[in-house]
């Protein structure tokens, strides 16, 4: 029993960013793991998703993850429509289930992924909340799509607009349709450019896997 000598009760914020972390994390981890896409559902929130196939610069992942679903490759969110106005819509909405539709469409036409690899957990959450909850995961997993091969989850840009700059995701994982200028893919020494790139960003991904779980599991 403490004597009442130099006594420090400890203090506990729920809002702190270590607190709000372990919480989001224990809630996502409590919900059961669907397909990817999952079955037609109503609500905005976050997501997570989780790889367990062959591809080489995730081999750490899935073999730490050992289908637990536990160390997710992307974290994402989906706000519900006029969120940005200030004016978000009824919460009959289906913005979460058309933004893990769109991923499935990005993984199905990606060159070395099986969309059947992939599972995901989702959270519907209240739109305020959304995208801190989604920094907060982002910050506590760090996962790969979003830390090193960032662009999977840019959207297809409007008719009459650029494409723009490829993103270290459709560098490793090419094929989404929107993306390649077909006569600048096809020019001299383009094809050895991008095998080169993909090299590096394996490289890069491994390397930060390897840190993850160096920190994470001291191993």
């Amino acid at each position: 029993m403490d004597d009442g000598r130099d006594f420090s009760p400890k203090s506990f914020n729920p809002l702190d960013k270590a607190s709000l972390a372990k919480s989001l994390a224990d809630a996502l981890g409590s919900v059961a793991p669907v397909t990817l896409p999952p079955p037609r559902f109503s609500g905005a929130g976050v997501y997570a998703l989780y790889y367990n196939g062959a591809f080489r610069a995730y081999s750490l992942l899935v073999e730490k993850d050992r289908g637990r679903c536990e160390y997710p490759i992307y974290i994402g969110k989906a706000a519900p429509p006029g969120t940005r106005k200030g004016v978000a819509e009824a919460e009959d909405n289906k913005a979460l289930f058309s933004r893990l539709s769109q991923h499935a469409s990005s993984v199905r036409n990606a060159e070395g992924l099986d969309v059947r690899d992939f599972s995901c957990r989702l959270m519907v959450v209240d739109d305020i909340w959304i995208s801190l909850a989604e920094a907060t995961l982002i910050r506590r997993f760090q996962p790969v799509w979003n830390i090193i091969l960032d662009g999977f989850g840019n959207h297809a840009p409007g008719k009459g607009r650029a494409a723009g700059k490829i993103s270290k995701w459709d560098i490793m994982h090419s094929g989404r349709p929107w993306i390649f200028d077909v006569s600048k893919r096809a020019a001299p020494g383009k094809e050895q450019e991008e095998e080169a790139a993909r090299r590096r960003l394996t490289n890069e991904a491994m390397t930060h896997l390897e840190k993850f779980f160096k920190d994470r599991l001291g191993d």
